[in-house]
């Protein structure tokens, strides 16, 4: 990094950097049922430096809101955390050339049975940059109704269990540590914040 490089992160507004690292190589080292483990070694500060890191296909989630500021949740077992957890509606984008919001859509009816008449984007994050290259696009739905048809759900969707509740009440939740997906927690303290 320049010094001018420098200087320009610590004077303009906040806003992350792209940097492209050159990367001499990449390979697959380990190959999973729904992502990989990816191990590049890249050019970096002079140096080169390897990471591995998960290949992740990316994903969607839903935030939907109806007219009393109710956020529809779902509760959903997570193998990995040993837990049920309270979460959006969300999915991987997985479908080849799928755009990013049929997939929230999608993700909305599959999961909840519901479709919606307005479609906004939240916000765009990085999951865990540190070590994998998953980012969740996050957008709220308005005007919730349910679908024609309600989805057969299998594996741990099977018990999927739904709630409404009122957004002060998530931010309430999440502020005192009860509630703990990340996707969950950042989507409401960011809507809680826009108002």
């Amino acid at each position: 990094m320049t010094p001018a490089e420098r200087a320009a992160l610590l004077t303009a507004p906040l806003a992350d950097l792209a940097d492209a690292a050159e990367v001499v190589a990449s390979d697959v080292v380990y190959e999973g049922r729904v992502w990989d483990v990816r191990r590049d070694r890249f050019r970096f500060g002079g140096a080169e430096i390897e990471r591995d890191y998960v290949d992740h296909t990316g994903a969607v989630a839903v935030l939907a809101r109806d007219a009393d500021d109710r956020v529809l949740l779902i509760n959903q077992y997570r193998h990995p955390i040993r837990s049920r957890d309270w979460e959006l509606p969300a999915g991987l984008l997985d479908v080849e050339h799928e755009d990013p919001l049929a997939a929230a859509q999608r993700e909305l009816a599959e999961e909840a049975d519901l479709e919606a008449a307005e479609w906004s984007e939240l916000l765009t994050f990085a999951t865990s940059p540190g070590g994998s290259d998953e980012t969740i696009r996050v957008y709220e739905a308005r005007g919730v109704s349910a679908t024609a048809e309600a989805f057969a759900r299998t594996e741990e969707e099977a018990e999927l269990v739904l709630r409404w509740v009122p957004l002060a009440e998530v931010v309430e939740a999440a502020l005192a540590g009860r509630i703990h997906n990340s996707i969950l927690l950042v989507a409401v303290l960011a809507a809680h914040a826009r108002g």
